[in-house]
């Protein structure tokens, strides 16, 4: 007797979940705008506080008017928006910031105090609203650490038209109402006013290559791309290690948190302003350079050299960070962070498990049956080789810097950076030739090594896009995930 009122019961409660689904009507809280709220993030591993910078309104929501409230429970931190006379949740987005980056670095745990700039982009709300961030503790829960109400009639909001001459707005693929298509801005950055065309030939070419790779060849007619170009005073990007600093629009650098290949702004204003002039879900910084380099912070930005030989993997591995939230399934580079991820508790990141329910993991649908778990790969055979690669390229990029410093010729640096490029493709290529080989090579697992840990972390497939240069494809599960995240910007 008990199963059948449980039966109907869960027939009686499906209605109703499906409507609570459907509770939030946009238009009863937003209009078609957009708030931005600026603020900043100040302190270290052992404190943090926010202050709010300016809020601003303009333009249109670009977002999607049903999918209001993020449950793609993703990301260390939570923006959370409340109708302030009911206390009713109506917005809600997952996201990471460069401030927890900085946390984990060596500087952060030992409490030295330093100011991040963010932005929470939110539709415009009709109503007072209270604006509240949450981070998660040492068990992956959200808890609430800061909050304020925001008055949508307050006279201090700027609400000045954005113009500046000096911008122009390329689109290189429009499917669509913005309100119901994923809107992606690449943004110029070390791109002179001579160097427009090449901004404009650039766009095209990474247009064709985001679709080059599914999800997104399947699903091109769910996006829009622009391009946003702001001239920048000289080309390229900062080199500190080589003592080479450019003036440009971004203030891009190497060198981010003090990892050589980490290239990131932390001028976040200066983002936000170019991006304002076009609708957008995400953001791409597309850097004129030519050395690898990269990061992405999940639902904030992600930046690629454009001229490197491996800009296609930069331009697919630092998105599917920033727009889909995907863990770093490598571990044998050196990161600028401590503890990133841990193996106490199951990370949030869809695509690396700490694997404490072998029988339950967390992608089991895709996994096939008898399928081992863990999964065996030859890791000590990799890790040997690729550990011995990772010193290499350490020393070789460790000359190319004093090369640069020290202000050798032209050719004497051209040639150290071709000896680099040259070996560095031949051991991805053998890297991607000995993980597909395999015969596990394309079965989902779990394959111990992920999230910056060869031990206790693992990943879904033994290569994938996120873990090494040469696959050029998303493991199932990575695909799976971004499908996900597309859905939310598009129904």
């Amino acid at each position: 007797m008990k199963s059948y009122q449980f039966f109907f019961l869960i027939i009686f409660l499906l209605p109703l979940i499906a409507a609570a689904k459907q509770e939030i009507k946009f238009d009863d809280y937003f209009t078609d705008k957009t708030m931005r709220i600026d603020y900043f993030h100040i302190g270290s591993a052992k404190e943090e506080l926010i202050t709010i910078d300016k809020i601003y309104s303009y333009g249109i929501w670009a977002g999607s008017l049903s999918n209001l409230v993020d449950e793609l429970n993703n990301g260390k931190y939570y923006v959370k928006i409340y109708d302030s006379a009911s206390g009713k949740l109506i917005y809600s987005k997952g996201f990471d910031t460069y401030f927890g980056e900085y946390k984990s670095s060596d500087a952060g745990l030992n409490g030295i105090n330093k100011a991040y700039h963010e932005t929470a982009i939110i539709p415009q709300p009709k109503n007072k609203i209270r604006f509240a961030l949450e981070q998660r503790d040492d068990k992956n829960e959200l808890k609430e650490f800061y909050t304020t109400e925001i008055d949508p009639a307050d006279i201090m909001i700027v609400r000045e038209k954005i113009a500046d001459n000096s911008v122009k707005v390329f689109e290189s693929l429009k499917s669509g109402d913005p309100h119901v298509k994923v809107d992606i801005a690449i943004l110029s950055e070390g791109y002179t006013a001579e160097e427009e065309s090449k901004f404009e030939a650039d766009l095209k070419r990474f247009t064709d290559i985001f679709f080059k790779l599914e999800p997104y060849a399947s699903l091109k007619d769910k996006f829009n791309f622009y391009g946003v170009f702001k001239p920048s005073a000289e080309t390229g990007t900062d080199e500190p290690r080589a003592n080479i600093y450019r003036k440009t629009v971004l203030n891009t650098t190497f060198n981010s948190l003090g990892s050589e290949r980490y290239l990131l702004t932390e001028d976040n204003k200066a983002i936000r302003d170019l991006a304002a002039h076009v609708p957008y879900d995400a953001l791409y910084i597309m850097v004129n350079h030519s050395r690898y380099g990269g990061g992405g912070i999940y639902n904030w930005s992600c930046t690629y050299t454009a001229d490197n030989q491996w800009a296609d993997y930069l331009f697919h591995h630092e998105f599917g960070h920033s727009f889909s939230g995907l863990a770093d399934e490598y571990y044998t580079s050196d990161v600028a962070y401590n503890g990133m991820f841990t193996q106490k508790v199951e990370p949030v990141e869809p695509n690396i498990t700490a694997l404490h329910d072998p029988q339950n993991i967390k992608w089991k649908k895709f996994v096939e049956a008898g399928m081992e778990i863990p999964a065996g790969w030859k890791k000590d055979e990799f890790d040997k080789m690729d550990f011995k690669w990772q010193e290499e390229r350490r020393a070789l990029n460790n000359r190319i810097a004093e090369l640069k410093k020290n202000n050798a010729s032209k050719e004497e640096i051209a040639a150290a950076e071709n000896e680099y490029n040259e070996k560095d493709r031949a051991h991805s290529m053998k890297v991607h030739e000995f993980l597909n080989s395999q015969p596990i090579a394309g079965k989902v697992g779990a394959f111990e090594g992920a999230g910056y840990s060869p031990k206790g972390l693992y990943r879904p497939e033994v290569d994938c896009i996120m873990f090494t240069k040469a696959s050029m494809k998303f493991c199932k599960v990575c695909e799976e995930a971004i499908k996900r995240v597309i859905k939310t910007y598009t129904e």
